[in-house]
């Protein structure tokens, strides 16, 4: 939403379809941490990645 992109504008973006776009978005599947950096790239944000102890 903040990037102000459809799921469909999206998808074109990631050369995915809308679809698989709702199903990342709505915690459907794990992605890979390379699917999440190329989300992040498309949408013109930064992917952080942090272990913490429990």
């Amino acid at each position: 939403m903040a990037a102000k992109l459809s799921q469909a504008e999206l998808a074109m973006r990631l050369g995915t379809t809308q679809s698989a776009i709702a199903r990342l978005e709505g915690g459907g599947v794990s992605p890979s941490l390379s699917t999440l950096r190329r989300y992040a790239e498309a949408t013109g944000t930064k992917l952080h990645v942090e272990l913490v102890a429990g």
